[in-house]
C-alpha cells in the first residue's frame, strides 16, 4: 500500500484524464455489452416477420451505438495515453529531483548504471501498467461481468457453460502468470549489469582500444545481454500459453453453444431458445473469454512491474543523509576551517575509519597544501567541508560555525571544489564557465581563464568561448579540461577554494603560474591545493601530511624537509628522480 500511495502523488494534474478515462471506459463497456442484446432482438424480429422500417430503425440504432462506443474507446485512447505519459513524466522529475538532494552517502548506495535503469525502463514498466489500469483493468472486468449477466439474461441455462469454461481458464491464466512472475523479476537485476557494461565501456573506449580489448568488451556485454534474453525467453514461453489456453477454452464455449442451442431450437421450435439467442450467447462467450484474456495479460504485466515500482520507490523512500538545519546559517564569515576531533566513515556499518582524530586549524586566505600517499584519505578530508559527506564524530567549522549549523547551498556557494575526475558538460565552452555563475559577464569570464591559464589555448580555437564541448569533454586535453574546471569554480567567488590534485595534466611551468595567480588575484580566498608532487604545494603557508587517514605532520617545506621522514622522502624522490608527473 505503501508503495501504491507514493507513486499515486505523481498522477498530480493528470488526475482529470485519469477520471475521464475511467468514464469512458465504463460507457463503452455497456454499449458493448448491449449490442448483441439488441441485434438478437433484431435477429428475433425479422424471424417474426418485421417491417423495413423496424428493421432499419434497429439497425440505425446500432450504427449510433457502435459510433458512439468506437467515439468512447478513441476518446479513451487518447486520454489514457496523455495520463500515463503525464504520470511517467512525473515520476521521472520526481525522482531526479531525489537523486539531486542525495548526499554522496547516498549516491554511494545505488550505481549510475541502477540510476539509469530505473529512470528509464522502470519508469516505462510502471507506465504500462498505469495504463493498464485505467483503461484494461477497468475494461476488461466490466465487460466480464455485464456480458456473465446479459448471457444469464439471454441464454437462461444454456449460460451454464460458462460455469465450466470461465474457471478453468482463470485458474490456467492465474498459473501462468504465476510461474512468469519470478522470471521478470530476475531481469530488472540484470538490467542494471547490462547499463553497467554500456556505461565502462563508452567512458574507458580509450583505454579498452589502447589495450585492444575490444573483443572481451563484446563478450561481457553478449554474456550480460544473453542472460537478459534467456530470462524474457522462458517468460515468454509461460505467457505464450494464454493464447491456445484461451483459443482451447473459445472453442469448446462455441461448440457447446451451438450444439446444445442448435438442438434446443430444433425440438423446440425456437421457444426455448432462438436463433437469436444462439447468436447474442456466441457473442457474449466471446467477450466474457477476451476479456478474461486481457485480465490474464494485465497480471502479468503488472507483476513484471511491480518490482519495477518497488526500485523507484526506493529511490523516492530514500532520506538524503545531510539536510539543512531547523534555522540555518545563511552567511559565510570567512574561509577559516578548523577540523575538531573528526573522525568519519563512510558506512555506519564499515569497521575501519577514513579519517581518525584529525585535528587542524586553517585561517582565512592562507594557501594550504596536502600530501600524501594513494589511499591516505586526502580527497575525504577537504570533501567534509562543503558537507558532501558529514563526519562521524567531532567537528568541521567553516568562519567558526559548524558546517552543520548552514543553509546547505549557502556553504557550497561558498567553497568551490575542483575534483580529481574533472567533468564538463555538453555545449560551449562558455556555457560550462557559466556552472560557476550563471550571471558572469564576458570580462569576469576571460578574467577566470587568464588566471587558470586557460584564456591561451580558448583562444586558439576557432570559435573561441563559443567552441562546443562534446560529451564529457573528449575534444579537449586532460590539462585543458583541468584548467577550464579551475576557472568555473573561480567563477563562484568563493571563500574557500579546494584543488583536489587538479593541476595534475598540466606541465609544472603552468602549474606555478595558476598558483602565482592565485596569490596575486585572491590572497583573501582560503586555497587547499591537494598534490602528488612537491613543486605545487612547497610555497604553501602551510603543509598537511596525511598517511593512513590522519594527520602525520603539517608544517612549512623548510620545516617539513627537516622534521618529516615521509616529506622528505617524497621530496628526495622527486628531486633526484625527476618529478614524473611533468
Amino acid at each position: 500500500m505503501n508503495k501504491i500511495k507514493q507513486l499515486s502523488k505523481c498522477i498530480r494534474e493528470y488526475k482529470k484524464p485519469t477520471i475521464i478515462t475511467f468514464v469512458l471506459i465504463i460507457l463503452e463497456a455497456v454499449i458493448e455489452t448491449f449490442i448483441p442484446f439488441i441485434t438478437a432482438n433484431l435477429v428475433n424480429n425479422i424471424k417474426a416477420g418485421a417491417s423495413t422500417n423496424e428493421i432499419l430503425e434497429t439497425g440505425i440504432f446500432l450504427i449510433f451505438l457502435a459510433a458512439l462506443s468506437l467515439m468512447c474507446g478513441a476518446c479513451a485512447g487518447f486520454t489514457c495515453a496523455k495520463a500515463s505519459a503525464g504520470f511517467a513524466k512525473n515520476i521521472r522529475n520526481d525522482v531526479f529531483t531525489k537523486i539531486q538532494s542525495f548526499s554522496f552517502f547516498n549516491i554511494d548506495k545505488f550505481s549510475t548504471a541502477s540510476l539509469v535503469t530505473r529512470l528509464t525502463t522502470d519508469v516505462n514498466n510502471v507506465q504500462m501498467s498505469y495504463m493498464m489500469i485505467i483503461r484494461t483493468a477497468i475494461r476488461s472486468p466490466l465487460m466480464l461481468i455485464f456480458s456473465t449477466v446479459m448471457a444469464y439474461v439471454m441464454g437462461g441455462y444454456l449460460a451454464s457453460a460458462f460455469v465450466i469454461v470461465i474457471p478453468i481458464l482463470a485458474v490456467g491464466l492465474f498459473l501462468v502468470g504465476k510461474f512468469a512472475m519470478p522470471a521478470f523479476k530476475k531481469v530488472f537485476k540484470k538490467y542494471d549489469k547490462l547499463n553497467e557494461s554500456i556505461e565502462e565501456n563508452v567512458r574507458g573506449m580509450r583505454v579498452v582500444k589502447g589495450f585492444s580489448r575490444e573483443e572481451y568488451e563484446k563478450i561481457k556485454f553478449n554474456r550480460a545481454s544473453s542472460n537478459i534474453c534467456n530470462d524474457f525467453t522462458k517468460a515468454e514461453r509461460i505467457v505464450a500459453l494464454n493464447t491456445p489456453l484461451m483459443t482451447l477454452c473459445m472453442y469448446i464455449n462455441m461448440v457447446f453453444i451451438l450444439f446444445v442451442g442448435s438442438k434446443l431450437a430444433i425440438t423446440s421450435g425456437g421457444t426455448t431458445v432462438d436463433v437469436g439467442q444462439i447468436s447474442a450467447m456466441i457473442t457474449y462467450g466471446m467477450q466474457i473469454l477476451m476479456s478474461l484474456m486481457m485480465l490474464s495479460m494485465i497480471y502479468v504485466i503488472l507483476t513484471m512491474s511491480a518490482e519495477s515500482a518497488n526500485r523507484i520507490v526506493e529511490i523516492l523512500n530514500e532520506s538524503p543523509s545531510i539536510s539543512n538545519p531547523e534555522n540555518p546559517v545563511r552567511e559565510v564569515k570567512d574561509g577559516s576551517i578548523d577540523f575538531n576531533d573528526v573522525d568519519f566513515k563512510y558506512s555506519e556499518r564499515g569497521k575501519k575509519f577514513a579519517l581518525s582524530n584529525v585535528k587542524l586549524h586553517i585561517s582565512s586566505g592562507m594557501t594550504v597544501g596536502v600530501i600524501g600517499g594513494t589511499g591516505s584519505s586526502k580527497s575525504t578530508l577537504v570533501q567534509l567541508i562543503p558537507r558532501l559527506y558529514d563526519v562521524t564524530n567531532g567537528s568541521v567549522c567553516v568562519g567558526g560555525i559548524n558546517v552543520k549549523e548552514y543553509d546547505i547551498d549557502t556553504l557550497r556557494q561558498m567553497v568551490a571544489m575542483v575534483l580529481q575526475k574533472n567533468v564538463l558538460f555538453s555545449g560551449t565552452i562558455i556555457d560550462n564557465l557559466r556552472w560557476g555563475n550563471e550571471n558572469a559577464t564576458e570580462e569576469e569570464i576571460v578574467e577566470a581563464c587568464k588566471l587558470a591559464q586557460a584564456d591561451e589555448f580558448i583562444q586558439r580555437f576557432p570559435d573561441k568561448y563559443q567552441t562546443k564541448i562534446e560529451q564529457g569533454g573528449t575534444n579537449v586535453s586532460g590539462g585543458q579540461k583541468q584548467r577550464l574546471c579551475i576557472a568555473r569554480a573561480l567563477l563562484k567567488n568563493p571563500k574557500i577554494l579546494i584543488l583536489d590534485d587538479s593541476t595534475s595534466a598540466v606541465d609544472t611551468k603552468t602549474d606555478a603560474l595558476i598558483r602565482e595567480g592565485f596569490k596575486k588575484y585572491i590572497p583573501e580566498t582560503t586555497k587547499i591545493i591537494i598534490a602528488q608532487r612537491i613543486s605545487s604545494v612547497m610555497d604553501a603557508d602551510m603543509i598537511v601530511i596525511m598517511n593512513d587517514g590522519k594527520i602525520n605532520a603539517v608544517g612549512t617545506h623548510d620545516e617539513l624537509i627537516n622534521n618529516n621522514e615521509i616529506y622528505k622522502e617524497i621530496y628526495e624522490q622527486q628531486t633526484t628522480g625527476g618529478d614524473n608527473n611533468e
